[in-house]
């Protein structure tokens, strides 16, 4: 690893300090919109590297944003430090084991990682700037519940990002590289039905169930399946089947729709058919339904003058060092995992499988594209409203699902804060390119310009739309 760029070595100075806070958010997990004592964890480190703190962004309690330097260019490094709920799990282990007193909630998608990172990534951009005295602004957003909670859709809507001229991000991976903004458009729609209760034995003829009527439009949903593009997914979860008492015929039921598909268009058009569908069952039960909209996400957009600089800097860097020690945990995991898990993660950077291989020591190419089932997040708002770029940053054993116990168990490995680092300097060195070079940010701007035909980011989320933080932080 070559670490001749004085960025980089304003990244190496904080290592240490870095991984511990790292740490301390792994050892505290919070789930979407509750991550008080973690956004407490970013404030104080944002105050120690003495930025210009805003807090409350978008009028969500968790979420803030760090700033240095004067005029210039506008760099946004984005954070986020939620967790998952039901994925506690002891650190450094190779055996499921919860932690007692986490609340059952876990860093299952590495997110105390990708915080720690981007901070460290602004923190070093922020030396650079003041060194050389150059004109330039660099920003850490720190981002809460991008697991199902949108914020930084809510953040893009508001405007928050209005005035930014680049904004670059990462998430923890098996291999390092370029992500590729593929991901798909979603949004989560609660359905809840009313009926009428009576005694379920002796006059069933006088209610009418909201049960019935859920597990109907779940029935059609089922159906449609087979009637839909193939990339599209659609999943539903029960909030409330109306209650123990089966000898009552239930009054009130309530289930959560999240529709995935591959751009807003395609979105709108799945979420009128599901809406269709949701009629049909409270026609066939002679109850009613209303809906409210609890969160929606755009799909990403690309920006190939961005992604090819960053790859740059992956090259210049080149991959991760892990040893021996590192590569004989990743071993362990492995042993808990299926060859199919392996396969899968070479398959989504559009790798051949390598058995034997345990950690990452590569960097994936610029022009690979990955096959396999692709999920969501906020960040594509965020690249609507603005030029953006992501990498993957590889930080776990190569095929650990994540959203997995695996996944929480290597959050505090070196590994991990290897790979932390590493990413970092990717993030920090992209930044300062784009400073040094303003023809990049032209370029960016140009193609998200061609990308979006110069349409204005429209929102997917009801303007009336408040971020349920009262709800996600009673877990609903």
């Amino acid at each position: 690893m070559r670490n001749d760029e004085q960025v980089w070595r304003a990244v190496d100075t904080r290592r240490d300090d870095y991984a511990a806070f790292s740490d301390r958010v792994w050892e505290t997990p919070e789930i979407a919109y509750t991550e008080k004592r973690s956004v407490a964890e970013h404030i104080a480190m944002l105050e120690k590297e003495g930025a210009r703190i805003t807090k409350d962004l978008a009028g969500i309690p968790t979420a803030v944003m760090g700033e240095w330097g004067e005029g210039g260019p506008v760099i946004a490094i984005l954070g986020e430090y939620d967790a998952l709920p039901g994925l506690s799990q002891e650190a450094g282990i190779a055996e499921h084991r919860p932690v007692e007193g986490q609340g059952g909630a876990g860093h299952g998608c590495g997110h105390n990682l990708l915080g720690a990172a981007s901070l460290l990534a602004a923190a070093a951009v922020k030396d650079w700037l003041k060194e050389n005295n150059i004109p330039g602004r660099v920003r850490y957003y720190g981002c809460p519940a991008e697991e199902g909670g949108a914020a930084k859709g809510f953040m893009a809507r508001d405007g928050i990002f209005d005035d930014v001229d680049i904004a670059i991000s990462w998430h923890p991976a098996s291999f390092s590289g370029v992500n590729e903004a593929v991901s798909l458009a979603n949004t989560r729609i609660d359905f809840t039905f009313h009926g009428r209760a009576s005694h379920a034995a002796a006059a069933p003829e006088l209610g009418r169930s909201a049960l019935d009527a859920v597990e109907l439009m779940n029935v059609g949903v089922n159906y449609m399946r087979e009637h839909m593009p193939d990339h599209a997914r659609i999943h539903y979860a029960m909030l409330d089947g109306g209650g123990i008492a089966p000898n009552v015929v239930q009054s009130r039921a309530k289930v959560r729709y999240l529709i995935r598909a591959k751009d807003l268009p395609e979105l709108n058009m799945l979420v009128g058919r599901v809406r269709k569908i949701a009629d049909g069952a409270a026609l066939m039960t002679e109850t009613t339904v209303e809906t409210a909209v609890v969160s929606a996400v755009s799909n990403l957009l690309g920006n190939a003058p961005l992604e090819r600089a960053m790859y740059d800097n992956f090259q210049r860097l080149g991959p991760p060092e892990f040893d021996d020690a590192d590569r004989a945990y990743a071993a362990q995991i492995q042993a808990t995992l299926t060859e199919q898990d392996i396969a899968a993660a070479h398959r989504r950077h559009g790798l051949k499988v390598e058995k034997g291989k345990t950690l990452c020591d590569i960097i994936v190419p610029l022009e690979n594209r990955g096959s396999g089932g692709v999920g969501s997040t906020d960040v594509g708002d965020v690249s609507w409203a603005v030029p953006t770029v992501q990498a993957r940053g590889a930080t776990c054993a190569i095929g650990t699902p994540f959203h997995s116990w695996q996944l929480t168990a290597q959050g505090k490995s070196p590994a991990a804060h290897k790979g932390m680092v590493h990413v970092a300097k990717v993030m920090a060195g992209t930044a300062v390119d784009a400073i040094r070079d303003p023809s990049l940010i032209a370029r960016a701007k140009e193609e998200f310009k061609e990308r979006t035909g110069g349409r204005p980011y429209e929102s997917p989320l009801p303007k009336d739309l408040s971020p349920p933080i009262k709800a996600m932080g009673q877990g609903v």
